[in-house]
């Protein structure tokens, strides 16, 4: 009968909103674009921390730099479009990846790794963590940011 007794009587931890949050810095020259949006994402959301809870903003920080020297697989760069819609009849507008990084080379990283959160309150949060930078240069210096290897 005591085995049973201890089942009613667990204890579920969840996180608190503001824990340690770290800073890190992922150069994507020569990485494929969607393996490295997952590892951003759960940067992000938290969820290489013991204590993740999914309700909760706790991730990391985190700088992307090179964001326009990324690599895709296959055809992608010239077949994936990016469409954009003004709201007024027949102003939909599509762009290749090599045409929209051209234009803002920050883009596709944005766009794959809002794509792999939750379309929540929570997501435009955790949004709010993540810095693009086309270059190699970045102006969070004064965080010390640790490299990540994606």
């Amino acid at each position: 009968m005591s085995d049973f007794t201890n089942l009613f009587y667990m204890t579920t931890t969840l996180a608190k909103p503001n824990t340690d949050r770290k800073w890190h810095v992922i150069d994507l020259k020569g990485k494929i674009l969607g393996r490295a949006a997952v590892k951003i994402a759960n940067l992000l959301r938290g969820r290489h921390k013991p204590i993740y809870t999914p309700s909760v903003e706790m991730g990391d920080y985190v700088i992307v730099i090179n964001a326009g020297d990324f690599e895709l697989t296959g055809k992608k760069l010239d077949n994936k479009k990016y469409m954009s819609y003004s709201g007024y009849f027949g102003n939909e507008k599509y762009m290749s990846v090599r045409e929209k990084l051209a234009k803002t080379p920050e883009f596709p990283v944005w766009h794959a790794v809002k794509n792999m959160l939750r379309r929540n309150r929570l997501e435009r949060k955790i949004m709010k963590n993540l810095y693009i930078y086309p270059g190699a240069e970045h102006p969070h210096a004064a965080q010390n940011p640790t490299p990540y290897e994606v």
